[in-house]
């Protein structure tokens, strides 16, 4: 090899391999449009935050109201609506949400005497149906019983 034919044969060989990665980029696309586009409509009970994790798909119990969120594309009155054996809705909105990918939420209230378990939340979207499952918790004891012990009474001491 003579002096200079080595810089053009790894200047070939580098323009091979950029060729065959902008080929194999173009190709992609085509692959993946060859199956069916996945359904992007979406239903769920509650959202995470950036503080705080788990509310997804589980019922809170508190002062907070609980909320269904959907990503139903076209979302208005009369075209999609959420339903529960166990909720009570109420205050829908329809359009773009902050912080979710939803186009419509409402209010979700737990229908007195439900008990822990899980339940369906279904999205009625465009005339399909679609479903997400959530849990309720137990009920704490909002009050304390008849002669158990309280915090600075004394009565754990020694």
């Amino acid at each position: 090899m003579r002096h200079g034919e080595g810089t053009r044969v790894r200047k070939s060989a580098i323009f091979a391999v950029a060729a065959a990665i902008g080929l194999a980029g173009t190709a992609v696309p085509a692959v993946a449009a060859d199956g069916p586009a996945p359904d992007p409509v979406t239903v769920q009970l509650n959202r995470d935050t950036a503080v705080l994790h788990g509310h997804v798909n589980a019922y809170q119990r508190g002062s907070e109201p609980n909320q269904a969120f959907a990503y139903c594309p076209g979302a208005n009155a009369g075209t999609a609506e959420f339903s529960s054996p166990v909720l009570k809705f109420s205050q829908y909105f329809y359009g773009e949400m902050v912080g979710v990918k939803a186009t419509m939420s409402a209010h979700a209230d737990l229908v007195p005497g439900t008990g822990p378990g899980s339940y369906p939340l279904t999205l009625t979207c465009a005339g399909k149906q679609y479903h997400a499952t959530f849990t309720v918790p137990a009920a704490q004891v909002s009050r304390v019983p008849k002669g158990a012990a309280k915090a600075g009474d004394g009565s754990l001491a020694g």
